[in-house]
């Protein structure tokens, strides 16, 4: 039997448990490391439907707020 782990689900889990973290305790160069493993997380998700569905929602939103400005 072989187990693999989808390198996205393996991020999503790494960030969730990263920004569970109170604020006060991170450092300068832990907050970098988040930054950069959310990058990497938003370059992997972008190509897949799931990352095209998002972005359509965030479209879908953008347009409604502009179009509601005066």
């Amino acid at each position: 039997m072989l187990v693999t782990i989808n390198v996205v689900v393996l991020l999503a889990i790494i960030i969730i448990l990263r920004l569970r973290r109170r604020t006060q305790a991170r450092s300068r160069f832990d907050e970098k490391l988040t930054v950069a493993i959310v990058l990497v997380f938003g370059v992997l998700i972008a190509p897949t439907a799931f990352g095209q569905g998002i972005l359509d929602v965030v479209v879908q939103v953008v347009q409604g707020v502009s179009q509601s400005g005066p």
